[in-house]
């Protein structure tokens, strides 16, 4: 099964009045833009001047919430979670091993390691350690972050492995022998890089990446494709495909198969948009289809998933729709397409995976998850539930798409711990083999879900996880954590960092499906894009509001989380109601969004936020930029702001900027820039456990 997927910036990490009008307009209308910014020199990365800035205020912050009395318990404890050996392996199938990449106190940066599934069944599995990254990092003297490794099907012989300095987006390719546990002499090596790289055979591979001088994007992906053939210079490489330098990216994925092979290039003109070809012969045929459709195959199918509404031949086909037609009929212009799945108002496709036989459709009914078998037949489309147990949020997969219609299953709620199953189609129940223990209390704890009408009328799902018989008095601390963007849905999810830091200290903890995710469907994402982005502000305002209003908590004792572009959301909580909130963490944010476009991967945003150097469109991103909105005179809650020096999606600048910013005009926030840990803000367990734990003190001594 194939799918063709544009950089991201989503989420990486575990969990996340009265002058003020809700829009922001009163803000903007007293505030004259600044035309210079005196804090770009916090742009520069690694700059002497902006690296002892950024040590400074490490400085501060730790010594700040270090000496409170829960922070050295709570590091502890997120770092014997993080580091537990009862942790679930997720494994993935290569020939004859499962592989799983693991991280403990033994190995902090990691084991690349692989089993037979006779002893993966077992309750302590005999591993055979095939790379050891530690080791690695250290005859090297490199700091090295795994970053995934790609075999070659059939024989899984040769794979290439991806190895990031200090966990950035970018990464070092190298060839390597999972069969004599070596990397290849003189194998196929490239330099770090935001690479996008295929097998097309043993000997040879598909290219995308920093070839020199106007070979990126704008966005700093790859533009131009190449064939690279082995025992050749890199410089040597047959150019097969060109995208333009305002695209986001070229890409290029083969699905290797005896029965259903492909390959494919793509041309990301926009975050939401591309062209895709696919190869038939020695001639590179272009897939017409809506721009915005996202393409996949199952067997002899061609997969469309609608982001719009589509009319052709006299049908229409409505956004969030998946369409099936033979794939070869389909490039002979057959338009007669197979309705596999119809969004409703409430429901939509979460993700789908191709076994052998069987295509798996993961649904999403409000908010929950609902998983069905599909298979062509004679006949048409048979199709069937697959019964799962009673919970919030479930993933499948296929085990081996290849060879079997084995599957994954992993169910999972707030206040479950997560169990992995392996079932079959159609062959009845699947068998648990691995779950997590309780790593947190959970009696007395209950997950409901609520809904709020947000500004507009929109009714807004929000699930709260809190102690039963709750006062309601309004003195509970409180965390709030959204996202609301990229067509990313917020689900249940077991998290023990969550648990453990804030549901056993009598905190309660609430997620907000708000718009501009993907809970249900495409037009819940775009209802919020552009200059419509003040939709998920008002509908988390709404889901702060509620909270009060049923006296859950109150301004005094309410938090909120959020994340990359839920930092931004957080940002504009900020400067829009302070009044609501007590506290705010922002982690490896975007803030300025005036010049997000020309920093690092920001130019592969501009479907999602606008262009700020359109000036029709700056007119409305400006309303929703924190950076420019935050005032001197306003009282405003104390934030933690977060990031890493090596985010390389994320410029670390954006959070910078806005605590110097805050800092001169006298507010009271802090500031941790991990020095290392990418977008994910950590690169190893601890420095995850020690971030964490800042965060969850900075929050009780806040809000309790």
């Amino acid at each position: 099964m194939h799918s063709l997927f544009l950089p991201a910036i989503g989420l990486q990490l575990v969990l996340f009045a009265g002058l003020f009008s809700l829009d922001g307009s009163s803000i903007y209308a007293a505030k004259k833009m600044e035309t210079e910014d005196k804090y770009l020199w916090l742009e520069d990365v690694t700059g002497e001047q902006a690296l002892d800035w950024a040590r400074e205020q490490n400085d501060e912050s730790t010594s700040e919430l270090k000496a409170s009395k829960t922070f050295e318990p709570l590091e502890e404890r997120f770092l014997t979670i993080l580091d537990s050996h009862e942790r679930i392996p997720y494994v993935r199938k290569y020939g004859d091993y499962f592989y799983n990449f693991w991280q403990d106190e033994a190995n902090p940066k990691g084991i690349l390691r692989r089993t037979t599934f006779k002893e993966f069944r077992k309750d302590d599995p005999e591993w055979e350690t095939v790379l050891d990254l530690d080791l690695l990092a250290k005859e090297e003297n490199e700091n090295w972050v795994w970053q995934g490794f790609t075999p070659l099907y059939p024989d899984y012989d040769r794979s290439l492995l991806r190895l990031s300095r200090g966990g950035a987006d970018a990464s070092v390719i190298r060839e390597f022998s999972l069969k004599e546990k070596k990397f290849i002499d003189g194998g196929f090596h490239l330099p770090e890089a935001k690479s996008d790289i295929a097998w097309k055979d043993k000997d040879t591979l598909y290219v995308g990446t920093d070839f020199g001088e106007g070979s990126l994007t704008d966005s700093g992906y790859p533009r131009i494709i190449k064939s690279w053939k082995r025992g050749t210079d890199l410089a040597d490489a047959k150019t097969i495909f060109e995208g333009k330098k305002e695209d986001v990216s070229a890409g290029v994925h083969v699905q290797h198969d005896t029965e259903y092979p492909y390959e494919f290039l793509s041309r990301s003109v926009t975050f939401w948009t591309n062209e895709v070809l696919v190869r038939r012969g020695d001639k590179w045929v272009k897939i017409e289809k809506p721009d915005d459709a996202e393409v996949d195959t199952f067997r002899d199918q061609i997969l469309l998933t609608l982001r719009s509404d589509w009319k052709v031949d006299g049908k229409t086909y409505p956004a969030g729709a998946l369409l099936a037609c033979d794939f070869d009929a389909y490039l002979e212009g057959n338009r007669d397409m197979d309705l596999l799945f119809t969004p409703t108002e409430r429901s939509s496709l979460d993700s789908k995976s191709g076994t052998k036989n069987w295509l798996l459709l993961n649904v999403l009914e409000n908010v929950k998850n609902k998983i069905y078998r599909l298979r062509k037949t004679k006949d048409g489309w048979e199709r069937q539930a697959v019964e799962i147990p009673d919970v919030k949020k479930a993933d499948i997969w296929s085990v081996d798409w290849h060879d079997s219609d084995d599957y994954w299953l992993l169910i999972s709620d707030f206040i479950t711990p997560s169990s992995l199953y392996y079932g079959t189609v159609g062959k009845g129940l699947p068998e648990k083999v691995k779950s997590l223990p309780d790593f947190f209390d959970t009696e007395g704890l209950i997950v409901e879900q609520f809904e709020v009408l947000s500004k507009d009328g929109t009714r807004v799902p929000y699930f709260q996880v809190s102690r039963e018989g709750m006062k309601h008095d309004g003195k509970d601390p409180t965390l709030l954590y959204g996202y609301g963007g990229f067509e990313i849905p917020m689900l249940p999810n077991y998290s023990a960092i969550v648990g453990s830091g804030w549901l056993e200290q009598e905190g309660v903890f609430v997620m907000a499906n708000i718009r501009g995710g993907g809970e249900f469907g495409p037009k819940w994402h775009q209802a919020a894009l552009k200059e419509n982005r003040q939709r998920s502000y008002d509908d988390f305002i709404a889901v702060a509001e509620d909270l009060i209003e049923r006296k859950v908590t109150s301004p005094e004792h309410l938090g909120i989380r959020g994340g990359s572009n839920g930092g931004l959301l957080v940002g504009n909580m900020l400067v829009q109601r302070p009044d609501l909130f007590k506290a705010i963490i922002c982690g490896v944010p975007l803030l300025d969004m005036k010049r997000f476009n020309k920093l690092l991967a920001g130019a592969s945003w501009v479907g999602e936020y606008g262009d700020p150097d359109n000036p029709d469109e700056w007119e409305y991103i400006q309303r929703y930029s924190p950076y420019h909105l935050v005032e001197k005179d306003a009282e405003y809650p104390r934030v933690l702001f977060t990031t890493s020096t090596r985010d390389d999606r994320v410029h670390p600048g954006h959070a910078r900027k806005m605590v110097a910013k805050m800092k001169d005009q006298g507010h009271d926030v802090i500031y941790y820039e991990n020095i290392e840990g990418g977008h994910g803000g950590a690169a190893n367990n601890e420095q995850r456990a020690f971030v964490e734990a800042l965060v969850y003190t900075f929050l009780m001594n806040e809000l309790k």
